[in-house]
């Protein structure tokens, strides 16, 4: 639940809710009294289940609280790793040279954890022989040897053929 959603204080507007204490007991009192028991405290009434009959809530240091669940969503975002799709394109007629530094992107790319899409462009007659750019792909595998895992398979896609490789997974 998201802390918006939340209603503290006189945001409470029902006649009676089950209050948990700091043991963790439960008992049912009228809203009134426990804010003022929260207000004695020096502590916020803050409501943690509104949809049960009678609405649950706690005192708690709502400032607190909302500052452990910011915190908890940051850590959660800094263990997600986002993959980036990296693109590489190349012709059916690519010189050695030429090849050979793709496939080198493609190994760093591969290296730094991105997902790489490898595409032959087929321009004018070109698309009458498909079997040079499936060549031209099975090629780049050979010379990135191993580091990879094929998500895709070379296939056609209008004008182009792709392929799709991601990084093998670390132990």
């Amino acid at each position: 639940m998201a802390d918006k959603d939340l209603r503290i204080n006189e945001q409470i507007r029902v006649r009676e809710v089950r209050l948990i204490q700091e043991g963790g007991e439960q008992q049912v009192v009228s809203t009134t009294t426990a804010l003022e028991m929260a207000r004695e405290q020096g502590f916020d009434l803050v409501e943690v289940a509104p949809q049960a009959v009678p609405p649950v809530v706690k005192i708690m240091d709502y400032g607190k609280y909302k500052f452990e669940n910011e915190k908890k969503v940051r850590d959660s975002k800094k263990k997600q790793k986002l993959l980036k799709l990296k693109e590489i394109r190349m012709q059916p007629k690519i010189d050695e040279h030429d090849l050979d530094f793709k496939s080198k992107h493609v190994r760093e790319f591969l290296g730094e954890g991105n997902k790489v899409k490898v595409t032959v462009r087929f321009r004018g007659r070109e698309l009458a022989h498909t079997e040079l750019g499936l060549d031209v792909l099975k090629d780049v595998l050979s010379r990135i040897e191993g580091e990879y895992l094929l998500d895709k398979a070379p296939a056609m896609e209008g004008r182009f053929m792709s392929m799709v490789l991601s990084p093998k997974p670390r132990k």
